[in-house]
């Protein structure tokens, strides 16, 4: 280290030169996304000492620092976790919401064109014309539930395929994190913060964070130890941890696994970032948007069968199915020995059914097969193999036997939007006629009158056969549906009747003896399926359980969109915090430069200064 004048002219030459790189680096990276501003750090060199006090001997450059604070970094992150989040459900909820709400391709209008066209049967059973459009009408309806079903099952697929995409961006930002760990470990063994390396894993892990919710955490040797989920290391150190888009058998969703395709399921345990809003509106948007979208085609199905099975065709013989009614989907998980077991709406339990997926598993403790709600595992019912579940509006038979690991997924709803199909073709055998004359007290409104069980209900009736005898309900028979609103079956024959609790024997149904062409009745009971409660324990109808879906989806959406609204702004605010610490300013940094080159010519003038001074101390030497 040199010494004297000349030493400091020297050191002052060497630290503003660093000062004007740095300040040029700036300058360079003005529009580099993540980079932090950088300022060399200049220290006094220390005196020498003399007689006459101590002698400064220039200036040295201590370090380049990185303008940076890692609260204001955290909370961008976990801004940018949030927007990505908002933004994602916001965009498909949306779609969601306009392709439901629809007033040309939604459901309503289509519901309310069918029961149009039984009020004009209503009006006159007699005319073919009209049995013709009703049938039509049914055909446009279930033409609607499949277009709604096709349409849902395609965002389905968008997002599953986005689900993939966000994926690859993860692992590919785990594995930048990984190498930049490696080389600031190395670099940060000289000695000095290599302040780039460090401003792109920062900016590695904010790209990172716009798909997942990460928590980091500093070691001591400078690495960064990435965390997701529940705590799962996505980047421990050097080594980068894959996740992988798996599908665990045909039918059933997508998982996401950690560690590779034979890894840990993650799936529910991923949250924030478009990820996480990804999976969250495949579970808990589409899949139940589908699912009640299917309960309402299951509704329609088999609320109007029943009724219409109550009542006699044009040719006075008795109605049969107008819907086909969709079948319940059942999976077998993977290693399961067991039969399949065979699962069928009950219809005399319509009330109870619900857009939930369950599993059927045998529990070889207990020696019997448990119905379990999915994903909570709650257990609603069991029964011994070869037994009977009744249960959420399901009839189950389960398997013959089964063993330790076997189990079924069953998804009753999910797919019955595109399965439900007309059965009836032929204008002649709509049932417009009342096939039962249902005698109630005074004071009694009967609100539907229907065939919850074929087989039971022939075996009364006796079509073509003797009059039966009269179906009479007791007041024991009946139970509570909602306020006012009782409920009796019998004899494959349900009856809903509006007020007090009938008495014994207030109630009877009789077969009709007078059939007639100009009968209505039958088809003014079809009318009432449109406002009879009879889902959700007998307080919603079949529009209201759709309109309840239209109503959550655009509520849903509405909270996105407020939300996304927010946490932009949340996140501009949080751009801009960090860019008061860490951005570049222009207007700055041309200041200074100009500094920096005025105390550099100022450096370079004490180095001449020092010159001339030596060469008079030569001169005077020589002579």
């Amino acid at each position: 280290m040199s010494s004297g004048l000349f030493g400091i002219g020297t050191s002052a030459l060497n630290a503003n030169q660093r000062a004007l790189d740095t300040t040029g680096h700036n300058i360079a990276n003005v529009n580099t996304e993540g980079y932090s501003r950088q300022r060399a750090e200049l220290v006094s060199r220390g005196g020498q000492f003399s007689g006459a006090g101590y002698i400064g001997k220039g200036v040295d450059t201590s370090t380049v620092r990185r303008m940076y604070d890692q609260f204001l970094q955290t909370q961008l992150r976990n801004n940018t976790t949030a927007e990505a989040y908002y933004s994602t459900r916001h965009e498909y909820l949306g779609r969601v919401d306009d392709l439901l709400a629809d007033p040309d391709a939604g459901l309503a209008p289509g519901m309310q064109d069918l029961f149009s066209a039984v009020q004009q049967v209503a009006d006159d059973p007699t005319a073919s014309a009209d049995r013709t459009v009703l049938i039509s009408e049914a055909e446009s309806l279930v033409d609607r539930f499949r277009f709604l079903d096709r349409r849902l099952s395609e965002q389905q697929a968008v997002v599953n395929g986005q689900i993939g995409t966000a994926i690859e961006e993860v692992n590919a930002h785990a594995e930048s994190i990984a190498r930049l760990n490696q080389q600031i470990i190395a670099a940060e063994g000289r000695g000095q913060p290599p302040n780039d390396l460090l401003d792109q894993r920062d900016q590695a892990v904010l790209e990172l964070s716009r798909f997942v919710d990460v928590q980091t955490v500093e070691q001591d040797n400078g690495a960064l130890n990435v965390f997701i989920g529940n705590g799962q290391g996505i980047v421990l150190g050097q080594k980068a941890q894959a996740l992988a888009d798996v599908s665990p058998q045909p039918g059933l969703p997508r998982e996401v696994r950690f560690g590779g395709e034979d890894g840990m399921d993650v799936t529910r345990l991923i949250t924030g970032g478009r990820l996480g809003g990804l999976l969250e509106l495949r579970s808990s948007v589409l899949d139940e948007a589908r699912g009640e979208l299917g309960r309402a085609a299951v509704g329609m199905a088999v609320a109007f069968n029943n009724q219409h099975q109550a009542g006699l065709d044009r040719n006075g013989e008795p109605g049969g199915a107008f819907f086909d009614v969709p079948t319940p989907e059942v999976l077998a998980t993977s290693g399961t020995t067991a039969t399949e077991p065979t699962v069928e709406f009950d219809r005399e339990n319509l009330a109870e059914l619900t857009s939930d997926d369950y599993r059927l598993s045998w529990d070889d403790g207990a020696s019997e097969w448990q119905l379990r709600t999915e994903p909570d595992g709650s257990v609603l019912a069991s029964a011994a193999a070869g037994g009977t579940i009744n249960a959420a509006g399901l009839e189950i038979i389960t398997p013959a036997g089964g063993s330790a690991g076997d189990s079924f997924v069953i998804r009753p709803t999910r797919d019955a939007a595109s399965q439900i199909g007309v059965d009836i073709r032929d204008p002649e055998k709509v049932a417009a006629a009342a096939a039962m004359i249902p005698t109630v007290p005074e004071g009694t409104e009967v609100e539907s009158l229907s065939v919850v069980d074929p087989a039971g209900y022939q075996s009364w009736a006796n079509w073509g056969g003797a009059a039966p005898g009269e179906i009479v309900f007791n007041q024991a028979d009946f139970s509570e549906m909602s306020d006012g609103v009782w409920r009796a079956e019998q004899n494959g024959v349900e009856i809903i009747v509006r007020g007090d609790q009938p008495a014994d024997g207030e109630v009877r149904i009789a077969r009709n003896e007078d059939f007639g062409v100009g009968d209505n009745r039958n088809a003014l009971g079809l009318s009432n399926v449109q406002s009879t409660q009879y889902l959700d324990d007998g307080s919603t109808s079949l529009e209201g359980a759709y309109n309840s879906l239209v109503g959550k989806v655009g509520t849903q959406t509405r909270q996105a969109e407020v939300a996304a609204n927010a946490q932009s702004q949340l996140l501009a605010d949080a751009q801009a915090q960090r860019d008061s610490v860490s951005g570049v300013n222009l207007d700055e940094e041309a200041a200074n430069l100009l500094r920096y080159q005025q105390a550099y010519q100022a450096s370079a003038q004490i180095i001449s200064i020092t010159n001339t001074l030596f060469d008079t101390l030569i001169g005077a030497v020589r002579r």
